[in-house]
């Protein structure tokens, strides 16, 4: 499956980004979906999972009441909303397929993800 994140850009701290992550050349239904974060000079970073079937979410401590993970199997597309954006926020994000399994729950690591975007950047200024 090939995956193609959009939406991030330049905003000021406190403001909102919806990103955007289209599947193709899959089942995209069966998929758990993923997104992932990494700042300059650190480790790639779980943000946020979601079950095949968008029942079940998961979002890594600092991100939620903030961010909102969720899937449109029609469109074959996975959404991240980042409400109340914060400076440590600022990283490339990437979409990521668990092709293998339905969900991958909290904290799932870069490794159980199969198929990755190529990621869209986000950066947030004080």
């Amino acid at each position: 499956v090939q995956l193609q994140a959009s939406g991030g850009g330049l905003v000021q701290a406190g403001d909102s980004l919806r990103l955007s992550c289209v599947a193709s050349g899959g089942t995209f239904s069966r998929y758990g979906m993923g997104w992932f974060r990494q700042a300059p000079g650190k480790e790639r970073e779980f943000v946020a999972s979601i079950s095949w079937s968008g029942d079940n979410t998961w979002t890594e401590d600092s991100a939620k009441g903030r961010f909102t993970i969720s899937r449109d199997n029609a469109q074959n597309t996975v959404y991240l909303q980042m409400n109340s954006l914060k400076v440590e926020d600022t990283a490339i994000y990437y979409c990521a397929a668990d092709i293998n399994n339905y969900y991958s729950g909290y904290g799932a690591p870069p490794a159980d993800f199969q198929s990755w975007g190529l990621g869209t950047l986000v950066t947030v200024s004080s």
